[in-house]
């Protein structure tokens, strides 16, 4: 392996990361289902749901209000597994509560693509 893949594959997810994000707060359903790989087995754990497959996860993001999403971040950290596999961990703040999102970003033909999240409160 090597690391300059690493370091890349660091920035590219940021990159998708932070797009990911800008999505979220703003509720822009296209960027947030496209960031999500198109697959039976991608998984989102929510703090209040549990999301098996891609067809879930659209439909939880069509239903959901658009309001309140505004997030601070506290804190990322982008960990390349290989040059393939990189995790995205986060703490934010969101009104007064402190969460924690981690997200399994894997490069698929489309590129970077989340195949596992979990949020929960701390």
């Amino acid at each position: 392996m090597i690391v300059a893949d690493l370091d890349d594959a660091r920035a590219e997810v940021r990159e998708a990361f932070d797009r990911y994000d800008a999505a979220l707060v703003s509720n822009d359903i296209g960027v947030l289902d496209e960031l999500f790989a198109d697959d039976p087995r991608t998984i989102r754990f929510g703090a209040g749901e549990e999301l098996f497959g891609y067809d879930e996860i659209r439909e939880f993001r069509s239903r959901r209000s658009g309001q309140g999403l505004a997030r601070t971040l506290e804190r990322v950290e982008i960990t390349p597994l290989s040059p393939e596999v990189v995790l995205a961990n986060a703490v934010f703040r969101r009104d007064e509560r402190v969460v924690r999102q981690s997200q399994v970003w894997m490069r698929l033909e489309p590129g970077w693509r989340v195949v596992s999240a979990h949020v929960s409160t701390r």
